[in-house]
């Protein structure tokens, strides 16, 4: 018993130092493996601001108005006897398209010629009475009143002729009046009044109207500030106030992108309405399409400054906060930094003028801005050019 407990004891001995070992090892291996490792900096998209010609616009809404408008109207009395035009169609200037019955103008014409006739016949012979008594009288063989008697009865024949042609005039305006036609190219509103109906008692009877939309006016208001803002640009690209045709417009519709709709300036209003402080003015747009109704609304801009060189970023790569609107710019040691910015407008390819607060040499974060925090590391990821489709993830 004693040599068997003597035995254990050694085993224990022995044993304890290497129980030990093992387990320093193991707590060894354990702090190796919970050793904090920081994670590689975030990867963001970056690209250097573009730089190229710009257009500074000033932005406005308006409205299209046709180009004419003419109330259709019977100016004579009659019954309608025919609608000669289908309802909306397009037509020229002297198209007939409304018949008023004409029996008694072409009556009445008839009749004022008939006078015609019979006034000139009494003139001819008032004419040869009066031929007839003026050499006689300086024959001493008529009297003097004889003569002037023949001269009177020629004026009032004269005159009578004059009022038979105003006559013959008048009734023949009136006929003329039984044919409603086109005053000029456009298109017609459907008709107000039906074959068969009793038009121009008492007056005017509105049959439809007519309206040209090509070309189309655009109207919009301008305020006092943005008038001299106009003037100044005029200035500065050497144009005149009074070279408006020169001066470009560009329209676009609620449903449509940008402003696809080209025409110039038309008209510009003398004064200022001192009830809105605006200034009304009109631009003339082609419309051969008729694209543009007349009454609608439409957003409309006009080219002020032309910038040569403009620094431009993505749109969606532009930030706003308290102190105002930045970019995010990958620095020195890459790390981020916020950077305010003045901005300008927009342009038709997405991109934003960047007035002030970025150089041509910066790295904007466009791509993954969510992930690229002031102050912090990130892993830049330069992309060929500054886009409309960077600046997301």
């Amino acid at each position: 018993m004693g040599l068997q407990r003597n035995g254990l004891a050694a085993r224990q001995d022995v044993s304890l130092p290497i129980i030990g070992s093992v387990i320093a090892l193991a707590l060894a291996g354990c702090s190796e493996q919970n050793k904090y490792v920081a994670p590689p900096p975030p990867k963001v998209a970056v690209a250097q601001p573009v730089q190229r010609p710009a257009t500074n616009y000033l932005q406005l809404t308006g409205n299209t108005q046709a180009f004419q408008s003419v109330t259709l109207n019977a100016r004579v009395q009659g019954y309608l006897t025919s609608i000669n035009y289908k309802d909306g169609a397009a037509v020229k200037k002297g198209d007939q398209l409304f018949g008023i019955e004409e029996d008694n103008y072409v009556a009445s014409l008839d009749q004022a010629k008939a006078n015609q006739s019979a006034n000139e016949a009494q003139q001819v012979q008032a004419q040869q009475q009066y031929t007839r008594q003026s050499t006689l009288g300086r024959q001493d063989f008529a009297s003097q009143a004889a003569v002037e008697d023949a001269k009177a009865k020629l004026d009032q024949s004269t005159a009578g002729v004059a009022g038979a042609k105003a006559s013959v005039e008048s009734a023949t305006i009136n006929l003329g009046y039984t044919k409603v036609t086109a005053p000029f190219d456009g298109i017609v509103t459907n008709h107000l009044v039906d074959v068969g109906a009793l038009v121009g008692v008492g007056g005017p009877t509105q049959l439809a109207t007519i309206v040209q939309i090509d070309p189309i006016y655009v109207y919009f208001n301008v305020s006092e500030q943005q008038v001299l803002i106009v003037k100044e640009a005029l200035a500065k690209s050497g144009r005149a106030p009074t070279e408006l045709d020169k001066t470009p417009v560009e329209i676009g519709l609620q449903t449509e992108n940008g402003y696809p709709h080209k025409g110039h300036l038309d008209y510009v209003s003398p004064q200022l309405d001192a009830s809105s402080g605006t200034l009304t003015v009109r631009g003339l747009f082609e419309n051969k399409n008729r694209a543009l109704l007349p009454g609608l609304f439409v957003r409309v801009r006009v080219p002020l400054q032309q910038m040569e060189k403009a620094i431009l970023v993505p749109d969606e790569a532009i930030g706003a906060g308290q102190q105002g609107t930045y970019v995010l710019v990958v620095g020195k040691d890459n790390v981020v930094e916020q950077r305010l910015v003045k901005l300008g407008q927009v342009q038709d390819d997405g991109l934003r003028v960047v007035l002030s607060g970025l150089g041509q040499d910066d790295l904007v974060v466009t791509g993954g801005i969510q992930r690229a925090v002031p102050g912090s590391k990130v892993d830049p990821q330069k992309s060929p050019t500054a886009n409309s489709s960077g600046a997301k993830g």
